[in-house]
């Protein structure tokens, strides 16, 4: 038989050379060759990447691509700005890449030529996130340690370790380094290091079933070395995990699964391991490991406690106990025995973590319980030598250690259970997606030819899925088929069941209550909401809170400081007995001086905890963040949270935060002879380009004032440009721009037309009449906003439109102010409008005809005496303002930029949620405190107890091992403190404000 295979890595033989995993690239030059093609660079020309800072909003963007086409030899540009890149097509004999990048900052951007071309060349190595699970690690000064090994390796450019959750999230360059080099560095320091998962796009971890033998193996050898695309892969055969590396522009990873399981006729079974659920596994393993070892250790410790305590007064077990067998009593042997397997066998774990905190210079409790153990164990190992030489027999302490070592198990056992109540959170969010989808299958035609069964993380962007009612939906899509009602509480909070039809937006993981629907697939894996959302609150737990470096300077000379106190107190007891500070009479039967002395020492080791300190602010972040994503805010993390409790100020966004963000077009009044009908079509034609919600508004009254609702032509509001072209009532609009805090431009026959505010009319030269100037401000009395229309250079008309305040904005903002916090709004619009909606909202504090990036500077305007601010907004354009705050709060249907600014994201578009997220802050931050009182005031209280302080007046004295239990449980009861926070209840407006409801 062929040698064993337990571990099987290939590299297929037409691809690269067997590098690493992380230093593939795949098919350098085919992709050059597909991207040159896309975008049809002609032989000669040159295509350069540049990345573009200051891009706040769609009209920025358009005004680089401007710049850019304006520099002779340019043939093409394309800005991204969510990417905030440029894409430049030019002829390198016109123009040069500096010339570019000056255009950019000509036009008031910052800009940087990317080291590659996209035109030649390979593609650069970016940097990429891995997730590592670290065992072994007991206090903050193991993060410390392994944090400082990670950040000192080559090609890391940052590290974060989290005690509570045993990860660490490392960024590295794996042109530089691997993620095995990663894992060896944190094994090399003597903790248990694996990989979890990164943020590579073309690797995929699968299970395998039906692998059995070697000839097995070599048969699924066989399969993967021909299918195309597969570029490396390693086969497990103790975990059966099969890890491959592939080009996803040749194959995807369902086709490859498909590959695999159609080559071995079915013979192996695949699926995609989840990440996460993964972890949870290593979680459960390493709480059951952490109870056999316990166990192990209690059930080797009661025989030694009861022939210590129990059997001296049963006669003839302790006449056996006192049989001389040898040169020592039969009792002497057994407990020597019985400690020796719970001290270096059980116990092993202990020396092993303490060795290599010592080896990497560095000190945490595995020192101390390895210390106080040891001490105890070999006094009583001498005592018992030195008793068989001598004949005078000391009392041994072989239960100290024995007993010491099994309160630290159960301890380490409870903060297994209790962590893994902290991470809760995460679990239910796994949990709510499916583990499989039903795929309709269709021919080229479009027609459906039949159904299958796939696993939900094999989905692909533009799968039509069938969804049964009671069933999960199994990705983020748009129905197509069907109507029904789906219940969406688990992601938005909202307990009232969605109506959904064709074109509605559904998201993965919310169940289908009644009728079956067909969904298209838009966003799968790392891009879906509730992969979002995991990451989100995952990315808090890992993170640290400032008042956290606190801790870490503790841990940092804590030990030490421990150990210093165990000498003195050794030193101090055994010097005052020489002298005769004390009487004997205090010392133990058949004890001295020093063996009295080192009872205390030992107990000042082993009860000080550093511990309690470590996990003080860490479980209380992760329980705080998984409160909070199952009340609808998800936090960004541990500084987000202790920012959020000092807030003074909250700013608010006007339209779509405070307002529905659904504007409604009120009045239209035209001021010259033209049909209404006529006006209309001409403003929406203008406006069919704009993402502005008003834009949105008044395309939509035209569409209605033609159409009247035909359902063919509004059921895809989202859509309506791409329906108004197809109707063919619009005009067609050419050179299109969007001007911020003023309105937009275009021309319709070449003649310029113009929407906007004052501001807009006047830079342009069109004189307002006193009567439209009426009209306007009266408008604007009723909190409407004026939208006045220029055509061919003659003001013609103005529309009135409304965005109604939302439900709840007026208790929210009456609650902030009971809760001792400022409300102010900000808005682009005129200042009428603007005082007129803060008055019926309740606000006092109002600015008015602010520029998107003017935002920040109020922000800023309000931060001068040092107040925490807090910024609510939900659109690209307050992306400057979440930023520039203290605390970002994004609307949860806010955009993607907007979300990514901010430090909490209120998912259910609430503003009461507004409120909850500084509550928690606020409850969070109290509770941290109280774990720190609790964690200071043990050590500060325990530590003069254990030496003995309190003897002399008292008689208090504390044996070792009732010490070691002490230790054990005050770090759980700070990880039980933390726990409280599971039960939080949001505030209830009523409280609030002190209203009675009868």
């Amino acid at each position: 038989m062929a040698p064993s295979m337990r571990d099987l890595q290939l590299t297929k033989v037409n691809g690269a050379g067997a590098d690493d995993m992380e230093d593939v690239r795949l098919l350098d030059s085919y992709e050059d060759g597909s991207r040159d093609n896309l975008v049809g660079i002609e032989e000669g020309m040159k295509r350069i990447q540049v990345r573009v800072t200051g891009m706040t909003c769609a009209a920025c963007s358009t005004s680089v691509e401007g710049a850019l086409m304006a520099v002779n030899g340019v043939v093409k540009a394309s800005v991204a700005l969510l990417q905030n890149k440029a894409d430049v097509v030019f002829d390198p004999n016109s123009v040069n890449d500096e010339d570019i990048k000056n255009a950019i900052e000509d036009a008031g951007f910052e800009a940087e030529i990317l080291t590659e071309p996209c035109s030649s060349g390979s593609k650069p190595h970016k940097l990429q996130l891995g997730q590592f699970t670290i065992g072994g690690m007991t206090c903050a000064a193991c993060v410390n340690s392994v944090e400082g090994i990670l950040r000192n390796l080559p090609g890391v450019k940052r590290a974060v370790v989290a005690l509570a959750t045993a990860l660490g999230e490392v960024e590295y360059d794996p042109a530089v380094i691997s993620k095995d080099d990663i894992i060896n560095a944190i094994e090399d320091a003597g903790f248990e290091g694996s990989f979890v998962q990164s943020s590579e796009q073309d690797k995929i971890v699968l299970g395998v079933t039906g692998v059995f033998y070697e000839l097995d193996v070599q048969f699924l050898e066989g399969i993967l070395v021909n299918l195309k695309g597969v570029r490396q892969f390693r086969f497990d055969r103790t975990s059966g995990e099969l890890e491959v590396l592939f080009d996803p522009e040749v194959v995807s990873s369902r086709s490859l699964v498909d590959g695999i399981e159609g080559g071995s006729n079915r013979k192996f079974k695949l699926h995609v391991m989840n990440p996460y659920a993964r972890m949870t596994t290593r979680d459960v393993e390493e709480a059951s490991n952490m109870f056999r070892q316990f166990t192990s250790s209690l059930f080797l410790s009661i025989p030694v406690f009861l022939i210590r305590v129990v059997c001296p007064q049963i006669p003839l077990l302790d006449a056996l106990l006192l049989w001389r067998c040898g040169p020592f009593l039969m009792g002497d042997w057994l407990k020597w025995a019985l400690v020796s397997v719970v001290q270096f066998v059980i116990g092993k774990r202990f020396y092993i973590a303490a060795g290599r905190a010592l080896r990497n210079g560095s000190t945490n409790m595995d020192v101390l319980v390895a210390l106080g153990t040891s001490a105890s164990y070999f006094y009583s190992v001498g005592a018992l030598l030195y008793g068989a030489v001598t004949g005078f027999w000391s009392p041994t302490y072989f239960e100290t250690s024995a007993m010491l070592i099994t309160f630290v198990l159960l301890g380490k056992y409870l903060e297994c259970l209790a962590k893994g109540k902290t991470s809760d959170a995460i679990k239910k969010l796994v949990e709510l997606a499916p583990a499989t989808a039903v795929l309709v299958v269709k021919d080229k035609g479009g027609r459906c030819i039949g159904e299958r069964e796939i696993d939900a993380l094999l989905i692909q962007p533009g799968d039509i899925l069938k969804v049964l009612p009671g069933t999960k939906l199994p990705a983020d899509g748009v129905v197509v088929w069907g109507t029904s009602y789906v219940n969406e509480s688990m992601v938005t909070g909202e307990s009232v069941p969605v109506s959904k039809e064709i074109n509605s937006l559904v998201i993965g993981g919310t169940i289908n209550l009644h009728g079956a629907l067909h969904i298209q697939a838009t966003k799968v894996g790392s891009d879906a909401v509730l992969s979002q959302i995991i990451s989100l609150v995952e990315t808090a737990q890992m993170s640290k809170a400032p008042i956290q470096k606190f801790a870490d300077f503790v841990a940092s000379i804590f030990v030490p400081t421990v150990i210093a106190m165990a000498l003195l107190t050794l030193l101090g007891w055994y010097i005052g007995g020489v002298v005769g500070a004390y009487p004997e009479q205090w010392l133990p039967e058949n004890s001295n001086y020093f063996v009295f002395s080192l009872m205390f020492s030992i107990s000042v080791v082993v009860i000080a905890c550093p511990c309690a300190l470590g996990l003080a602010t860490p479980t209380a972040v992760m329980v705080a963040t998984g409160v909070g994503a199952n009340n609808g805010v998800l936090i960004k993390g541990g500084d987000a949270l202790e920012r959020g409790q000092k807030i003074k100020y909250v700013v608010f966004d006007k339209t779509g935060t405070l307002t529905q963000g659904k504007a409604t077009v009120t009045t239209a009044k035209v001021f010259v002879r033209m049909d209404r009908g006529e006006f209309l079509t001409l403003v929406a034609s203008a406006e069919a380009s704009s993402e502005h919600p008003l834009g949105k508004a008044i395309v939509e009254y035209a569409r209605h004032f033609h159409f009247f609702d035909d359902p063919s032509l509004t059921q895809n509001a989202a859509n309506h440009k791409t329906e108004s072209t197809v109707s063919g009532w619009l005009h067609d609009a050419s050179n299109f721009s969007a001007l911020p805090g003023r309105g937009v431009q275009c021309f319709i026959d070449g003649k310029r037309v113009l929407v906007g505010n004052r501001k807009l009319m006047t830079e342009s030269g069109i004189t307002i009449p006193p009567h439209v100037e009426n009209f306007v401000v009266e408008l604007e009395e009723s909190a409407e906003t004026g939208i006045l229309v220029a055509y061919d250079d003659n003001l013609i008309g103005v529309l009135g439109v409304a965005d109604p305040l939302k439900r709840e904005a007026v208790v929210v903002v009456e609650g902030l102010v009971k809760m001792g916090v400022r409300p102010v709004m900000v808005t682009g619009d005129n200042w009428r409008t603007a005082r007129a909606v803060a008055k019926e909202v309740g606000i006092q504090d109002v600015r008015a005809e602010v520029m998107p990036a003017g935002k920040a500077d109020v922000i800023r305007s309000f931060q001068k005496d040092g107040s925490v601010v807090a910024m609510v907004g939900d659109g690209i354009n307050d992306s400057p303002a979440l930023a520039a705050a203290d605390v970002g709060m994004a609307i949860g249907a806010g955009t993607d930029i907007a979300i990514e600014a901010a430090d909490y994201v209120l998912m259910r578009s609430n503003l009461e949620d507004v409120i909850t997220a500084i509550d928690i802050s606020r409850k969070t931050f109290h509770r941290i405190r109280l774990n720190y009182v609790f964690a200071m005031a043990y050590n500060v209280i325990a530590i003069p107890v254990a030496a003995g302080v309190f003897f002399p007046s008292l008689g208090i004295l504390l044996p070792p091992w009732a010490a070691g239990a002490c230790m054990a449980l005050s770090s759980v009861s700070v990880v039980c403190s933390s726990l409280l926070l599971r039960r939080y209840k949001k505030p209830r407006l009523t409280t609030i404000l002190e209203i009675t409801v009868e």
